[in-house]
């Protein structure tokens, strides 16, 4: 990997060391400890979640206006005090203002990381015939063996309350907003102003114009962009599915065993599939399917992942978890580097900041306005056919444009 490469993936390897050494034991530090009510634990999780996934857009945009070095510092710098804010924050208002810090950082560092490494994936494609997939393949890698480490980290940091947790969290980022500042390059935005043509031709565009006619630019063209649309409704189709493992592991395990006890190893098994199987599964995949097969196929898999669940249920025992959670990882390891990389096929390379993240903000949004009725439908018998099914819509969505078959693109590198 290229050393800017290599800083991204170490950076998202550290992002989720220091949020996850928190941010799973906040809800019982709030409830707890500060005793508050459950309907305000409630809403300061749901103030948290749209504080970073519904701002992506936003940290999107300033990426494409000033770059992404300043972003990503700016959204280090944030996240460090917004995790010593909430290290000493016992009033309610002291604790929502921390906890908003804390997720619009995301939202700032997040999409400029993201966006950072697609623009990089395709340099090193066309440098060196290295699969678009690959590096995004191990962002993802990194990002969950962060995951798997970041709890035990905390849970050893809470023999010394949360207020050390959080410390140690906005320590991480610090080391983080070092090297960033001292490794990251300097590179200029590409949608301000100066850089268009003043007489309108494009000529010092940075790549090229894939606007759909009548899109243009801003979050209006975002919206009138049909193949980015089509891409974003079968992500968001994904990713409702995959976020029912946080509701529907907990009551499975409950439901076949009495207690929660397994459900730390279940995820834990989540994570250690995707750190192991990533990249076999990437390099195996890149060398047959277009990226449309590959997340069509994706989907199908994680459509799969309900119906034998729903399937085994009968049977007893942890059987129907273990399934789902085996194949809800592979559904993510196909799922998301394919869409990652064929982003910039489909956009303006200049907009990739505001189309990175308003993918991830939209796609949030349909999680967000799915939970209630999830919720409601888990306790009955449909709820396992009724997700298989509107994972399988999410096919009708996927695109036809721009996801070149592996004969059209560059021969991978033999090695990385």
């Amino acid at each position: 990997m290229s050393p800017l490469a290599r800083l991204l993936v170490g950076s998202q390897f550290a992002f989720n060391v220091g949020f996850f050494a928190v941010l799973p034991y906040l809800a019982q530090h709030l409830g707890g400890t500060l005793g508050l009510g459950g309907w305000l634990v409630g809403l300061v999780l749901g103030l948290r979640t749209f504080s970073q996934q519904g701002l992506f857009v936003v940290g999107g945009a300033l990426t494409d206006r000033f770059g992404p070095r300043p972003v990503v510092l700016v959204g280090c710098a944030l996240r460090v005090a917004g995790f010593g804010w909430l290290a000493v924050a016992e009033a309610v208002g002291a604790v929502v203002g921390a906890v908003v810090l804390v997720g619009f950082a995301a939202a700032l560092f997040s999409p400029a990381v993201e966006s950072e490494v697609v623009r990089e994936a395709v340099r090193l494609e066309r440098a060196t015939g290295l699969p678009r997939t690959r590096l995004p393949a191990r962002f993802a890698a990194a990002g969950q063996a962060g995951a798997l480490a970041g709890p035990v980290l905390g849970a050893v940091l809470l023999s010394g309350r949360f207020r050390v947790a959080c410390l140690a969290g906005a320590v991480v980022f610090a080391l983080v907003l070092a090297g960033h500042a001292r490794l990251m390059p300097r590179r200029p935005g590409t949608a301000g102003p100066e850089r268009t043509a003043a007489n309108g031709t494009g000529a010092d565009r940075t790549g090229p114009d894939r606007t759909e006619p009548g899109a243009g630019p801003g979050a209006g063209g975002v919206l009138r962009h049909r193949a980015f649309l089509g891409l974003t409704a079968a992500y968001a189709a994904y990713l409702l599915a995959y976020n029912q493992l946080y509701l529907a592991l907990p009551a499975e395990a409950d439901r076949a065993t009495g207690s929660q006890t397994a459900v730390g190893w279940l995820f834990a098994l989540s994570s250690v599939l995707v750190v192991a199987g990533q990249l076999p599964l990437e390099r195996w995949v890149a060398a047959r399917w277009s990226w449309r097969t590959t997340v069509r196929a994706g989907l199908v898999v994680v459509a799969g992942a309900f119906a034998a669940a729903g399937a085994l249920r009968p049977v007893g025992g942890l059987w129907s978890a273990v399934v789902f959670v085996v194949l809800l990882a592979v559904g993510q390891m196909l799922v998301s580097p394919a869409v990652r990389a064929w982003l910039p096929e489909l956009v303006d390379e200049r907009r990739l900041g505001l189309y990175t993240g308003a993918m991830s903000s939209l796609a949030g949004l349909v999680v967000l306005v799915g939970g209630a009725p999830a919720g409601a439908l888990l306790a009955g018998p449909w709820y396992w056919p009724v997700f298989a099914a509107l994972t399988l819509l999410g096919l009708a969505a996927v695109p036809r444009t721009g996801a070149a078959d592996p004969s059209r693109r560059p021969a991978p590198a033999p090695s990385v």
